[in-house]
């Protein structure tokens, strides 16, 4: 089962020791197979709508930033439970931050 999951920062991060846990997480989900692909994202983005049969495209950032996406991982796994602890450890190490998680078909 794939899951990607989105992560959302709601302050400062309280870990000093990010950098390292972070790198240790990616290497340690990466050789275990389970991280297909993860990055940080640019919080302004370009926005694609239709309506009627009129598209828009429209520069951003719309949300306000406590709400913008801020990175993301798509993991592989055997069970919704298992992406649920995989997102519990990646909040738990960089503190003052929400993530989604939403399964990917296909």
């Amino acid at each position: 089962m794939r899951f990607l999951m989105t992560s959302t920062p709601t302050g400062e991060t309280t870990n000093p020791n990010l950098e390292a846990e972070m790198g240790a997480w990616i290497e340690e989900l990466t050789a275990s197979g389970v991280l297909l692909a993860a990055g940080g994202m640019a919080l302004a983005g370009i926005e694609v709508s239709e309506s009627g049969g009129e598209v828009t495209v429209t520069d951003g950032p719309y949300a306000e930033a406590k709400e913008e996406v801020g990175g993301f991982a798509l993991v592989e796994v055997r069970s919704e439970e298992e992406a649920v602890e995989i997102g519990r450890r990646f909040v738990k190490m960089v503190g003052n931050s929400r993530s989604v998680i939403q399964r990917v078909y296909g």
